[in-house]
């Protein structure tokens, strides 16, 4: 499974491709608001550090305005996914943009037959949002599910299953466990995923006991 960071922090980013855990990132309008810069200047230095797809959202609603924002966007780099939204005009824009050979990735997805319009329409992502619907009592690995399910009935779709509002450890697991392509995880979720106390224990007796020993290495 890959997996992608799910921010505009470039300080953040820098740090976790440097331990080789990214394989693309995603932003969005909030997340570029909070970085508080220019949101070209944004695309321009994470494409610069990640050779994945980095995803850019559109922010029109209409499929001429959404086509027009995802051209531009795209001029970027070439690792660009322009982010639509999970409308019939998102899907509009989706298939123009694909057919010109530009990565899209549809968001805002919370149920499977969304999930399956997305890949008619060609997308390359689709972006179920499973912390939403556990905010909601409903269980959003199981979005998860079906949607893996469906798309494995139909070899003619090629779109990956991106799982998005990731809030856990627990989501990661499940949702390699039920085979997503990628998992687009917060900066403090991903390095959760490197933390177990057993880890932290096991280093602290090791360095004890090499610290008694009195030696150095080198």
């Amino acid at each position: 499974m890959k997996f992608f960071v799910d921010t505009a922090d470039i300080a953040e980013i820098r740090d976790l491709a440097d331990a080789g855990l990214l394989d693309g990132v995603t932003t969005n309008p909030s997340l570029v608001a909070k970085a508080g810069r220019d949101f070209t200047e944004i695309l321009h230095d994470i494409c610069a550090v990640v050779d994945g797809p980095v995803s850019a959202e559109v922010t029109a609603t209409d499929a001429a305005g959404m086509i027009a924002e995802g051209e531009k966007l795209a001029q970027v780099a070439p690792n660009i996914a322009v982010k639509v939204p999970l409308t019939i005009d998102g899907l509009k824009a989706c298939r123009h943009l694909t057919g010109n050979g530009i990565m899209v990735n549809v968001t805002l997805c919370f149920s499977p037959v969304q999930a399956l319009m997305a890949g008619k329409a060609g997308a390359t992502f689709v972006s179920p949002f499973v912390g939403r619907l556990d905010d909601i009592s409903q269980d959003g690995m199981a979005l998860i599910e079906d949607i893996r399910q469906i798309f494995d009935n139909y070899d003619a779709i090629g779109t990956e299953i991106l799982v998005a509002s990731v809030r856990n450890p627990t989501h990661v697991l499940r949702a390699a466990l039920i085979g997503a392509d990628v998992c687009t995880i917060p900066p403090s979720t991903l390095r959760q995923l490197v933390k177990h106390p057993l880890t932290d224990i096991g280093l602290q007796n090791f360095l004890a006991d090499w610290a008694k020993t009195g030696q150095k290495i080198g």
